[in-house]
């Protein structure tokens, strides 16, 4: 309901998309939606039984199948600390959101998925800080999350690409957002074009691929 989440519905709502944001906040997501013109689904990706609830809702108010999911949501818990000094519970909380989240979205979403006319297309939002050829010390909670949710992308890619799925993970780079702060390098509208790009316009036959400016780039 912020940041490139919001930017991303918004250009995707602009291309003629029939758009369905999610936030885990009813009151933050249905404003939102409200703003854009576009769709509100509750679901809080920390829950299965909220993301359960959500695919069940879904299948009843917009129909039994789904071409496109996007997996956003993602915290930063770090509290500027080391490796040596991060508490379990920061990594905790980052891989639940940030890698167990989508794992879970996509579970209770893929019946919706295969019965997309075309083929589906899901994308994770991952991170430059997990990318493991670059990778330094940098918010460790964050990053060992989002090098998950490549893994995660993986696997997902070669366990779907007989059902013509693509998954694919997007790093949008440094973007000004509560998150990225005010010093980023790039505006929403920059940070939220790739992952616009990967929905609309990527070919089919592009999976299990790291994307940032329309790119590949290592893992």
């Amino acid at each position: 309901n912020r940041g490139i989440g919001y930017e991303t519905a918004k250009q995707l709502k602009q291309q003629g998309l029939n758009v369905i944001l999610t936030a885990r906040d009813p009151h933050k997501g249905q404003i939102a939606a409200n703003q854009l013109g576009v769709h509100f689904l509750q679901m809080d990706v920390s829950s299965e039984s909220s993301i359960t609830t959500a695919a069940k809702e879904y299948k009843t108010r917009f129909g039994d199948s789904l071409d496109i999911l996007i997996n956003n949501a993602g915290i930063f818990p770090d509290q500027e600390k080391s490796i040596l000094e991060t508490p379990t519970k920061l990594i905790n909380q980052a891989l639940l959101t940030n890698t167990i989240g989508p794992m879970l979205v996509t579970q209770h979403f893929l019946p919706l998925l295969e019965k997309s006319t075309d083929g589906a297309k899901i994308i994770h939002l991952s991170s430059k800080l997990g990318q493991l050829s670059t990778m330094t010390d940098t918010a460790p909670a964050y990053s060992i999350s989002k090098t998950a949710l490549n893994a995660l992308t993986r696997q997902q890619a070669a366990a779907l690409k007989d059902k013509n799925i693509t998954v694919n993970a997007v790093s949008p780079g440094w973007v000004r957002t509560d998150m990225g702060g005010q010093n980023a390098d790039l505006s929403v509208t920059e940070g939220a074009d790739s992952i616009t790009w990967l929905a609309t316009q990527a070919p089919q036959s592009l999976t299990g691929a790291f994307i940032r400016d329309k790119e590949l780039i290592d893992w």
